[in-house]
Parts: structure tokens; sequence; C-alpha cells
């Protein structure tokens, strides 16, 4: 059987007859950054530190004659010749290398969307190259002017050809930059986007079923981390528990609906803490787990929303048995805070 196996931690991943390096990387469960999957983007451009490949047909502005004397390939279409193919990728512990942050990256608003009363959507793309970031990071946005005060914000969606990048954003009574994005930003409209940032990009080697924890605009990296895990055809199941004060507050529901009726091992789970609907839960997700998920020592856990959801999500998961290294957290600061650097996020389980 010929293998892959990644620099510097050593991992190894077994290679149908046939498959490319991408297509067998995704199939372990690897997030391999790649675009178009044709050879023609550079965007799974690898070192290869041993072994033998066949390159395929790919273009001399994604892959230089330079790049490729330099032992460099094109995963998405690079396929092993011998026993064993070594690879640059991942850090020691096998998770993602992130992508160094860009500062002041002009964006313009291509859509906007009111989600709630409460949340509004934007879909922003960069003027220039796309941000490059793993599902589950934050940005910070700000004016051009950079007159209003920086804030962070998840990005909900997982990285696409276009490069667009989604934004949901609370409004928050004393906040300045989400009442400036509220009252302020239209299509069209230009701002300023800095990161990414963050580390709530979980294990992609991951081979447990996974389960998601999310409350209010908690909800964002939650909503990327899982379009892209059901985008590779991660093969274990995947159950997104969200809580919302009313039916009304379930925003973006359609989408996780499509889900749901899309993908086999998806299941979307609505709570209501404020009002009783028939077909939904009703209380807060702490109170309700143990109910749906009495053993929980074999999920990966990903929680998001505010501190005291983080916490008591946390705590509630752990007295079910899950394991402190299978949790990923964010919590999410009120940016009315004084003490606190608006939109700062609270990070751990890595």
């Amino acid at each position: 059987m010929t293998r892959v196996r990644l620099y510097p931690s050593g991992k190894e991943v077994d290679v149908t007859p046939g498959d490319t390096v991408l297509a067998a990387l995704e199939k372990a469960g690897y997030a391999l950054p790649n675009n178009c999957r044709a050879g023609a983007c550079g965007e799974c451009k690898v070192r290869v530190r041993s072994g033998e490949f066949d390159q395929g047909m790919v273009l001399d502005m994604a892959l230089s004659q330079e790049e490729r004397n330099e032992g460099y390939g094109l995963m998405c279409m690079a396929k092993p010749l011998g026993e064993v193919l070594e690879i640059e990728w991942g850090t020691e512990d096998a998770k993602p290398k992130l992508f160094p942050p860009r500062e002041n990256v002009r964006c313009v608003v291509v859509d906007r969307i009111e989600r709630t009363p409460r949340i509004v959507e934007l879909r922003i793309r960069p003027v220039g190259d796309t941000l490059r970031y793993w599902p589950g990071q934050y940005v910070q946005l700000t004016n051009i002017e950079r007159t209003i005060p920086p804030r962070s914000y998840s990005i909900a969606n997982a990285p696409s050809n276009n490069g667009e990048i989604i934004l949901q954003i609370t409004r928050v009574p004393e906040g300045a930059t989400s009442n400036w994005v509220h009252d302020s930003l239209h299509p069209g409209s230009m701002l300023s986007l800095s990161g990414p940032y963050g580390t709530f990009i979980g294990d992609p080697a991951t081979d447990a079923p996974v389960l998601c924890l999310a409350a209010g605009t908690g909800l964002a990296p939650i909503l990327a981390l899982t379009d892209a895990a059901l985008r590779r055809g991660f093969n274990k199941p995947v159950h997104l528990m969200f809580s919302a004060q009313t039916e009304a507050d379930i925003y973006d529901r359609g989408l996780l609906e499509l889900w749901n009726l899309r993908h086999r091992r998806f299941k979307f789970i609505p709570t209501l803490t404020r009002e009783q609907k028939e077909g939904m839960l009703h209380g807060r997700i702490p109170q309700l787990l143990a109910q749906q998920y009495p053993d929980l020592s074999g999920h990966a856990i990903y929680i998001a929303g505010s501190p005291e959801f983080v916490t008591d999500c946390m705590s509630a998961a752990k007295a079910l048995g899950a394991r402190d290294e299978m949790i990923h957290t964010e919590g999410f600061f009120d940016q009315a805070l004084p003490e606190v650097p608006a939109g700062e996020r609270l990070m751990g389980g890595h």
C-alpha cells in the first residue's frame, strides 16, 4: 500500500490506487488548502521531502519550473509512485499551520442580509488578493480611515473560490462598531479587514463523531467548521445544537435544514429558551445535553458563544465523559465591556 507521510509529525495516510495526495489526505480528515482541484491555482502547493510522484498536467503559473526544481508539487494532481511520499505539511501534532495575518485588507460589501432584528450578515470580498484562512478563525473589522474601533468577528463560511467572507454581526447597544455596521454599511461600502486570527480550527484529523454547541452569533464559526467538514465528505456524524431565545432567533435556518436533507450524517437540533414550539427542545443546552447524549466520551466537542454559555456547556460535556483534549471552545465577550477589548475571544481546548 502506498502511503503519504506528513512532516514533521510523522503521521501516515494510506493512498488508494488512483487517488491524488489531496484526495487521500481528505479521506483521512486532513484539511489541506485547495481551491480549483485542477492544477491551476496553486493553493495546494507543498514541498515534497522524499519519494516520487506523477505531477500530472498543471499550469506553469500555479507551479513554476523553479518551484518544481525545489521539490514543490500541487497535491490536487500529484499521485504517489513509490511506497512512501513524504511531504511538508502541518505541525508536530499534525495540526495545520496557520496562515500569516495580513493587515488593512481593503474589502467591499457585496451583499447584506438582515438575519434577525439584531443580526446582520455581511458578504465581503477583498479588492485584491483573497484572504487565506482556516474555518473557525476570525478577522478584525474597521472602516478604511480606521476611525471606527476595530472589532473581531468570526468568519461564518469555509474558504470559497471567489474569496467571499461572511460575517454575522449582532447590534450591541453601546457598541460603536456594531452600530456603524448596522447603520452605515450596505452593498458597495468599503471597509478594512485584518487577519486571520485564532486557533478555533479543531483537529482536522479527528475520526470521532462531532458535536457542535452554539448560541447567538457563536453559530458563525460553527457554520464555517461544519461547512468545511461536509464539503470534504467527513464520514462521521456531525450534530449541531443551537440555542436561541425564540424561533425567530434561529437564523440561517434554511441552510441548516438543507444540510439536514443533503447530508445523512448531519443533524441540526434547535433549542429554545424563552418559548415552546412543537418539534423543538425547550431549555438551555447544558441542561438538555444529558438526555440527548448520555455518553460523550468518544466525541469531539466544539463550543462557541458567550463565556457563560461556553463554561456551562464545557462542564456539562465533561460530566458526560467528554475528554479535555477533545473539547474546543471559543467565547465571545460583549462589546460593551470597557475593561475587555471588544470582540476578544476566549480560546482553549487545543
